[in-house]
């Protein structure tokens, strides 16, 4: 009986010993958010961040995910490649994260895209538009990869569309950044829709970031005296460009893409001017206006795209975890493919290419302010 009893007191005691040696469910689950802190888009980053980590209060205050408190990395991306792709390492490789909201910019989001695929992490942007990023080179989805807004194609398929409908315009001039994915993309679109729906682009030049001079491609805009100066950049390039065009005597209204939303876009220079967007803050659906009230008593400003396309990224990915029933990301991306998933910038299904199926807005600027001027579907 004594050896007997010993015999089962040793089987116990592997049997405890294996269990301590299993290594202890974690308490949280970690999400990254890569977005530029600093630089000439700051303010994107900004409205990222605070749109991102709304989202994940409200579900922490409700009980997390999976019975999970969620935690946040937060690392400054800088909207540019190099910083992005370091970003992403360290957060996969040093922080051990699952899932990526971020990043801001496509030339950003291409690279962080890559190294998500290669680790099987999941990352959705909420704000890249070029469509390089959800897919590869023979245009087939990048399994983990998704994004919260519309892509380039359809911007500015719709801003042409605008441009040629509602403005009666028939001749544009083009000037984009030509190194810069988001630009360049939006631009080529734009360009595309235009001609094809009996446009003419008069003009289409090039500068380098960082320039700050354009007088030189904008006496060319002068001369063709076009009807649409169309800008595709982002605010900051945008500002100097619109000032610049101004003091010149261009009269061509001026268009451009979501790159401008941002409240240090030059509300004087673009006074007049149209872009297409992805939310208004002026949309009287209660999910937005509801979104509005609670952002504003906690930031004290009314939330930009970026903060409402960063909820909505968060939103998408916590409820694709939740129902998943596991935080494993494959098997999320899985759930996120045939989810349907009802946000502020409107009820969203993915497509094929990992893209969602929602609607634009144009918005009008003023010198008091930024207006909502339409809505176009798909």
């Amino acid at each position: 009986m004594v050896k007997r009893a010993l015999a089962i007191l040793a089987v116990v005691m592997v049997l405890v010993s294996m269990v301590a040696c299993q290594p202890a469910a974690p308490k949280t689950i970690k999400i990254a958010i890569l977005a530029p802190l600093s630089g000439d888009v700051a303010t994107f980053g900004k409205s990222t961040r605070d749109g991102s980590l709304l989202a994940i209060e409200e579900w922490n205050a409700k009980g997390g995910v999976l019975g999970r408190q969620i935690e946040t990395v937060i690392e400054d991306s800088q909207c540019e490649a190099e910083p992005a792709a370091s970003a992403a390492n360290k957060v996969i490789n040093q922080d051990k994260v699952k899932f990526i909201i971020g990043e801001v910019c496509s030339k950003a989001s291409i690279p962080v895209s890559e190294i998500a695929t290669a680790n099987k992490v999941l990352q959705i942007s909420p704000t890249s538009t070029n469509p390089k990023v959800t897919t590869d080179e023979a245009g087939n989805a990048k399994p983990t990869v998704f994004r919260a807004c519309f892509i380039d194609p359809f911007q500015g398929t719709v801003g042409a569309k605008f441009a040629l409908e509602e403005l009666g315009a028939k001749t544009a001039a083009v000037l984009l950044d030509q190194g810069n994915d988001y630009v360049r993309g939006l631009a080529e679109f734009f360009r595309d829709a235009f001609e094809a729906g009996g446009g003419k682009v008069v003009v289409w030049e090039t500068y380098t970031a960082g320039d700050k001079d354009f007088s030189a491609i904008l006496t060319k805009v002068k001369d063709a005296n076009p009807d649409i100066l169309y800008l595709p950049d982002y605010y900051a390039t945008v500002n100097l460009i619109a000032a610049q065009a101004n003091q010149m005597g261009i009269k061509a209204v001026k268009m451009g893409g979501d790159g401008w939303d941002s409240p240090e876009l030059d509300q004087q220079a673009t006074a007049g001017g149209f872009f297409t967007n992805h939310y208004s803050s002026e949309d009287t659906r209660p999910i937005v206006q509801d979104f509005v009230k609670r952002y504003q008593a906690k930031y004290g400003s009314v939330p930009d795209a970026l903060a409402a396309l960063a909820y909505d990224a968060a939103n998408v990915l916590l409820t694709a975890i939740q129902q998943a029933g596991t935080d494993d990301p494959v098997k999320v991306a899985q759930t996120m493919e045939q989810g349907t998933f009802s946000v502020v910038s409107g009820d969203i299904t993915f497509d094929a290419q990992h893209n969602p199926k929602k609607c634009a807005v144009i918005l009008e600027v003023s010198p008091e302010k930024v207006s909502y001027r339409a809505t176009v579907c798909p």
